[in-house]
């Protein structure tokens, strides 16, 4: 089969393209036919080992966290799927490797795919669908009738947050660009706050909850909406000892991730606000609810208009790179 592997951690954002024999699968693994992989800002990261803290991969690593595909084979002790269904799933932390012809992948990590999706779309969907789920039911706790603000929450990571967080009962505002406001109204939220005219901190306050997409410049604005008892869960910003204690790291790692979130613990303390960090992972079960949220919601994410094949790789990485697109990017098998 053929995939796209980098040798070596790198700041030049290019992979290679090689051949390999298909992976064999265990007993509790599937092996899936890729039909598409969706590229995105982590595998950047993934690139220049810049979450090698995190995730510290051996090399050479096949690139990729996010696809769709066919289930060819199925171990022997997988009961849920079948040959020939259609599923998505964002891989494993520890394996990843979408970029490749074929994936072998525990059962437990995969979803079926939304009847209202096709590969293309499908692929659009577990990486932002896990990181929104997985902020607003276990980082954040949300409980309907609170108020959520997403600052920059206009691209392909709102598209997925403001349903599942309406689906919730929740109170949704977004701030972005003037591009984006009919399809952000559209996809739910309550209230649209347009950057190039307004400033989000002289319109709202008072928030339970701020999911953070833009990184450490925002901080002491986000945290000025929100409400004492809230929180505030970064995307972008910096892992904190709270995050290491959830990852289960060893104790030294929790004294790196301690130290380089203490200022942002710190401020947010100060004002009787909890810091947050998420770093996504893969669940096959919840998967399987952002399959039930995206089909009766009628979810269709947008996807950039650029054709990209395998052989593409490097164009498609370095367009994401370049953070002009208008949709996920995807490679098509």
């Amino acid at each position: 089969m053929k995939a796209a592997q980098i040798q070596k951690y790198s700041k030049n954002i290019e992979a290679q393209i090689v051949d390999m024999p298909v992976p064999t699968i265990k007993d509790t693994e599937v092996l899936v036919k890729v039909k598409v992989a969706a590229v995105n800002p982590l595998e950047i990261l993934n690139m220049t080992g810049s979450v090698k803290l995190i995730q510290d991969y051996k090399m050479p690593l096949i690139l990729g966290n996010e696809l769709t595909g066919v289930i060819e084979q199925v171990g022997n002790q997988v009961d849920n799927f079948k040959v020939g269904e259609p599923i998505y799933t964002r891989l494993p932390i520890q394996k990843i490797g979408a970029f490749a012809e074929y994936v072998a992948v525990d059962a437990k990590y995969i979803g079926h795919l939304p009847r209202n999706l096709d590969f293309v779309t499908g692929a659009a969907v577990p990486l932002t669908g896990l990181t929104a789920y997985q902020s607003l039911t276990e980082e954040l706790e949300a409980k309907e009738g609170q108020t959520l603000f997403i600052p920059g929450g206009s691209g392909s990571f709102g598209q997925m947050a403001i349903p599942i967080a309406k689906a919730m009962g929740l109170k949704v505002i977004v701030s972005g660009s003037p591009s984006a406001k009919e399809r952000t109204l559209h996809a739910g939220a309550d209230q649209y706050i347009d950057y190039t005219k307004e400033n989000y901190w002289e319109k709202i306050d008072e928030v339970d909850f701020v999911i953070d997409t833009l990184g450490a410049n925002e901080f002491e604005r986000e945290l000025a909406i929100i409400k004492p008892g809230g929180r505030l869960l970064s995307l972008r910003t910096a892992p904190n000892k709270q995050f290491a204690i959830d990852q289960g790291f060893p104790k030294w790692k929790q004294i790196i991730f301690g130290l380089a979130g203490a200022k942002f613990d710190k401020k947010a303390r100060e004002k009787g606000i909890q810091y947050r960090f998420l770093f996504v992972r893969a669940d096959g079960k919840q998967l399987e609810e952002i399959t039930r949220i995206v089909e009766e919601n009628s979810i269709v994410p947008a996807i950039d208009p650029t054709e990209f094949s395998l052989n593409d790789i490097n164009d498609a990485l370095n367009l994401v790179a370049r953070g002009k697109t208008k949709g996920k990017v995807v490679i098509k098998f």
